[in-house]
């Protein structure tokens, strides 16, 4: 058994005993706060060699305040991507100038409190850079870089590719022209002095991520020597390490990365530039996972089918592309102890009123009954920390615990569980009559 196996069932009986999954809780999400540290101090180790490298976490694959000011205290920046986002950083602790703000769509408001707080942030593209001009305040901190799209194809999920053809990140960079376009805006600009690049994550494979981090070298000499001095100064990574969800087994790892980067460009690292990356997905999912009540067990159609109470709502990526996006489920007894006995091929769905709503297809597992407990691994990122309000299901609790060699386990509630009578206020009842008396004239019935 993997130490991570083995603290996921000390938290799992620990939950159990302490009333935080049961009849009146019957699904949960758990972060494993000595799991995350460890996740972060191995990417820190992977880029020692790295002078001056910023870590900046993206705020999406977990945004939930707790976790991000533990990942704050373990020396991380925060990378984000919307005003959410941005306030979500900023109340975690995160020091503006440790915060990069990446939007294909940012407004005006958006870049404009960026640039007065001192917040980095990528233009996404041309277009953008002329609202900075317009909107950047003189002696503004804010360290401002251009989005490129290197277009170097998409990995085994198009989805999460983001340096396709006709992606809509970035500045295209094979496009007739464009390269030109984009030594003009940094030779026009004193102040744009970084350049960004992100390939994509899951499904892709580092060859294809480092052959498009290493365009960015390039391009930085060839701005440079456009301008006639150093004016690139910083390259941000993007994010993009796939993480492994057949087992435990971390692989690909950060120094896997850090050798396939330099391999494909030596100079990328060599201390000539400051070195941002956005990891997230990497950092969390596999230090977290998600468990639910069996309410039902029934068959049909000739294949035993296991309700639960997780499905698309804390797995949505899943229900909806199950091949691109499997999870691992394990099963346990009401009292947390793994079930036992011959495997049964088994349908997992959850709670949720579409047919689709099915997080495991005919998996084998020790034969499920009502009350017992299923375990959705390596959940820890965009899973419980962004559900989906479906069917107006509560929000589940997310719990953050430390697991103990005795075989017992510490909890703090990172998340409290949503009331149904927070659903309804999140749903507009204190304005239930709006539509009824809200209006000067009322229309006719």
């Amino acid at each position: 058994m993997s130490s991570r196996t083995r603290n996921l069932e000390t938290a799992l009986r620990q939950a159990v005993t302490d009333g935080l999954l049961g009849e009146e809780r019957p699904v949960a999400g758990f972060v494993d706060v000595r799991g995350v540290r460890d996740s972060v101090a191995g990417l820190h180790a992977a880029f020692a060699g790295v002078p001056d490298v910023l870590h900046a976490f993206a705020a999406k694959a977990c945004p939930l305040v707790p976790v991000l000011r533990l990942l704050a205290d373990a020396g991380t920046g925060c990378e984000v991507a919307s005003p959410g986002e941005t306030r979500l950083a900023l109340d975690a602790g995160f020091a503006p100038e440790r915060i990069v703000l990446d939007s294909p769509a940012k407004t005006r408001a958006e870049i404009r409190e960026a640039l007065a707080l001192g917040i980095a942030l990528n233009a996404d593209n041309l277009a953008e850079l002329e609202r900075i001009d317009a909107l950047r305040p003189a002696g503004s901190a804010s360290v401002i870089g251009l989005r490129v799209n290197p277009q170097v194809g998409e990995g085994s999920i198009g989805a999460m590719s983001t340096a396709t053809p006709h992606s809509k990140f970035g500045v295209a960079l094979r496009d007739e022209g464009a390269r030109e376009r984009i030594v003009d805006a940094f030779a026009r600009r004193p102040w744009l002095t970084r350049l960004h690049a992100h390939v994509g994550s899951q499904g892709c494979p580092l060859p294809l991520i480092a052959e498009g981090l290493a365009t960015l070298h390039g391009l930085a000499q060839e701005i440079d020597a456009r301008v006639g001095r150093r004016r690139v100064t910083s390259l941000d990574l993007g994010g993009g390490l796939p993480v492994n969800f057949a087992d435990d087994t971390v692989t690909p790892t950060y120094d896997d990365y850090v050798a396939a980067l330099t391999a494909a460009e030596p100079a990328l690292l060599d201390g000539r530039y400051q070195v941002v990356t956005e990891f997230g997905r990497s950092l969390l999912a596999k230090n977290g996972f998600t468990a639910a009540v069996v309410e039902y067990v029934k068959d049909a159609g000739g294949r035993r089918v296991a309700l639960t109470h997780a499905g698309a709502q804390v797995a949505t990526r899943t229900v909806f592309m199950p091949e691109s996006w499997p999870l691992r489920v394990s099963a346990y007894g009401p009292d947390g102890t793994p079930k036992r006995g011959p495997r049964v091929p088994q349908d997992i769905a959850g709670p949720l009123c579409f047919g689709g709503d099915v997080v495991a297809h005919e998996r084998p597992l020790p034969e499920l009954a009502e009350g017992d407990l299923v375990v959705l691994h390596d959940t820890g990122a965009y899973y419980f920390s962004a559900p989906w309000a479906y069917n107006s299901l509560p929000r589940p609790a997310v719990y953050g615990f430390l697991a103990e060699d005795d075989g017992s386990a510490a909890f703090v509630t990172v998340r409290p569980a949503q009331s149904v009578r927070e659903v309804s206020e999140e749903s507009g009842l204190a304005q239930a009559d709006a539509l009824l008396t809200g209006f000067a004239a009322p229309p006719p019935p």
